[in-house]
């Protein structure tokens, strides 16, 4: 079984507070995604947390970290997906003026574009690989089975991150009617879709 589960959800809670292409990616659904373009990247995210530890806890994870080719391919994948978000999410700000909420916009992917997005975004994500290769197992004792123990704080782990990713959003959807002036929420827009376009280039860099 796993222990020392109190650490472990701390651990989890600051990885995930840490600025990053993630909470970038929750900021920019709320703001032009749509509710549920949203929910689906939460779900999207949270289940790469979930093939994760599954791939940690199988040993694949480890062989996928030392194939420098397949994880330069999955690394770049992500990478890209945060840059073509970052341009999408500037040309909005650039020539869109508008303050509906985004899902009266008629913009958005949906659910299922969401959810592909979050998974691809976490997949692609060189932090979440190197913390189920080499921080995730810490956790795990020797008695009882490894390999779902593994997996259980890897679902822990999705949850602890959704919960802190869904206190986020809500805060910023809360905070919508501060920044509901077409100029303050351009520069919102703006500065998320940089960070978003700078985020996406340092992940396929590698750096």
């Amino acid at each position: 079984m796993p222990t020392h589960v109190p650490v472990f959800v701390i651990t989890t809670l600051l990885l995930a507070m840490l600025p990053g292409a993630s909470q970038a990616l929750m900021i920019r659904q709320v703001l032009e995604g749509g509710r549920p373009a949203l929910h689906g990247t939460l779900a999207g995210n949270a289940s790469g947390f979930l093939l994760w530890s599954t791939a940690a806890a199988a040993g694949l994870s480890a062989v996928l970290l030392a194939s420098p080719t397949a994880y330069a391919v999955l690394r770049i994948a992500g990478g890209i997906v945060l840059m073509i978000l970052g341009v999408k999410t500037l040309r909005t700000a650039l020539t869109v003026v508008s303050t509906r909420p985004p899902e009266q916009d008629g913009r958005g992917a949906g659910f299922a574009g969401g959810y592909l997005t979050g998974l691809v975004t976490n997949l692609g994500n060189p932090k979440a690989g190197v913390f189920a290769i080499s921080v995730l197992p810490q956790f795990v004792t020797e008695e009882g089975p490894v390999f779902l123990s593994t997996v259980a704080l890897g679902a822990l782990w999705a949850l602890v991150s959704a919960s802190w990713y869904m206190l986020l959003t809500w805060a910023v959807s809360r905070g919508r009617a501060l920044v509901s002036q077409p100029t303050v929420l351009r520069g919102l827009s703006m500065t998320t879709g940089a960070v978003l376009l700078a985020l996406g280039a340092a992940v396929a860099a590698g750096v």
